[in-house]
C-alpha cells in the first residue's frame, strides 16, 4: 500500500475513534544516558508525534550509541547480588519527571536477555542463559532486584517507583526473556513468578501495568502459559518479519487475549533501512525512502485495524547513523514525517484493549 493510500484509509477511520483509542510508543534502551538537551529533543519530538509511552532499560551503556553521544552509566548490578549502583535509577528519576511534562510515561524493563547472553553482569556470568531461569538462587536474586527497583524513591515526587503511576506506565522483568524459548515451561513459570513479584511490590495497586518483554517474533512472544498467568496484565509482541505484520497472524492472538482478560502491545517493530529482508536487516544498499515510507504506513495500518497499540524500535534524538540492524529513525531525519504521521494517526483507531486508565 502506498503511504498516500494509508492516509486516505486513516481519514475514513476517524469516526470509529472511541474512549479506547489506540496509541503509539517507542523504545530507547539507553535513555538514562541522554543529556538534558538530548532529552528535550527526544521528548519534544515524541510529543509532536503523539507518542505516549517510551520503553527504557536498566543495563549500562557508554560512549556513542546509535549516533547518540551519551553520559556513561553502569548497569544496576554488576559482579555480585549486592553490587547495586543506582546511577541508572537516579538518572531515570529526572528523565521520567521531565517526560511527564511532555505527556510521556515510561515502560521500565528491569533487565535484558542481551546482557545475560553477553555475560555483562553476574547473572550471565554465574548462571548463563539457561540456569538463570531455573536456578533457585538466581530466581531469588532477581526477585530482590525487582524489589530494589520498585522501592527506589524518586525525589521529584517523594514516592517509590512502585507508587509513581504518574510517571510509569508499566514494568517488565526482562527484555526478550529466554530469547529462543528453549524451555517453554520454565520460561512460562519464570515469567509468571517475576510478574507476581512485581505485583507483590505494588501491594495490591493496579495503577501500573505488568507486562512481558516480548520475544524474537510473534509466536515466541506469546506462549500459551502467559495467557493464564493472573499477574500478567499485558503480553508484549516483538516482530520484524513481514509475515508477522498481517491481520491473519495477529487477529487470532487479539481474540485469545480478549478471551483470557489480557492486553496486547506490539512492543517492538521496525521498518528496515536497508534493501534486505526486514527481519535480517544487515547493511546493504539503502531501501528506497519512499518504499520504506510505504512499509511504515502499511504495517502501522495493520496494527490499527486489529486494534493493537504499538511501540516503534527506535526513535532517536539525532540523525540515524545507519548502523547494523538499522530500524531506527531520527527526529526530523529520513522517514520521520511518515513515522510521526502514523504515530499521530494511531489515535484514529479503536483499540481492542482499553489502556486509557494507565496513559
Amino acid at each position: 500500500m502506498k503511504f498516500s493510500s494509508f492516509l486516505t484509509a486513516l481519514s475514513g477511520l476517524s469516526a470509529l475513534t472511541s474512549a479506547s483509542q489506540l496509541f503509539a510508543g517507542s523504545n530507547l534502551y539507553y535513555a538514562a544516558g541522554l543529556t538534558s538537551s538530548q532529552q528535550d529533543v527526544l521528548l519534544s519530538g515524541l510529543q509532536d508525534a503523539g507518542v505516549k509511552v517510551l520503553r527504557v532499560w536498566l543495563d549500562g551503556q557508554s560512549g556513542t550509541v546509535k549516533g547518540t553521544k551519551i553520559n556513561d552509566f553502569p548497569s544496576l548490578q554488576s559482579s555480585s547480588p549486592s553490587s547495586y549502583d543506582d546511577t541508572v535509577l537516579n538518572r531515570l528519576d529526572d528523565f521520567m519527571a521531565k517526560a511527564q511534562g511532555y505527556g510521556v510515561k515510561l515502560m521500565i524493563s528491569m533487565h535484558s536477555y542481551n546482557t545475560l547472553e553477553a555475560h555483562n553482569d553476574f547473572y550471565g556470568q554465574w548462571y548463563g542463559t539457561g540456569d538463570f531461569y531455573t536456578d533457585a538462587n538466581a530466581i531469588q536474586y532477581f526477585k530482590e532486584r525487582i524489589a530494589h527497583v520498585m522501592a527506589h524513591v524518586n525525589p521529584h515526587n517523594g514516592k517509590t517507583w512502585a507508587k509513581s503511576s504518574e510517571y510509569i506506565f508499566a514494568f517488565e522483568a526482562q527484555n526478550e526473556a529466554m530469547h529462543d524459548n528453549s524451555n517453554v515451561p520454565a520460561l512460562e513459570k519464570w515469567q509468571c513468578t517475576m510478574a507476581t513479584a512485581i505485583k507483590d511490590n505494588m501491594n495490591g495497586s493496579s495503577d501500573i501495568l505488568v507486562t512481558t518483554g516480548g520475544g524474537a517474533y510473534v509466536d515466541v512472544s506469546l506462549p500459551a502459559g502467559y495467557f493464564t498467568c493472573d499477574a500478567l496484565d499485558v503480553l508484549a509482541i516483538h516482530a520484524y518479519g513481514v509475515g508477522d505484520f498481517t491481520k491473519s497472524k495477529l487477529q487470532p492472538y487479539v481474540q485469545k487475549a480478549q478471551d483470557n482478560g489480557k492486553k496486547l502491545i506490539m512492543q517492538e517493530w521496525g521498518a528496515c533501512y536497508y534493501d534486505t529482508s526486514n527481519n535480517r536487516c544487515n547493511p546493504s544498499s539503502p531501501l528506497d525512502s519512499g518504499t520504506r515510507d510505504d512499509n511504515i504506513g502499511a504495517w502501522a495500518q495493520v496494527f490499527g485495524e486489529v486494534g493493537i497499540p504499538w511501540m516503534y524500535w527506535q526513535i532517536l534524538p539525532n540523525s540515524d547513523p545507519h548502523s547494523d540492524y538499522d530500524y531506527e529513525i531520527g527526529i526530523n531525519g529520513e522517514n520521520w514525517d511518515t513515522l510521526k504521521s502514523v504515530a499521530k494517526g494511531a489515535a484514529g483507531y479503536s483499540s481492542a484493549f482499553d489502556l486509557s486508565k494507565w496513559l
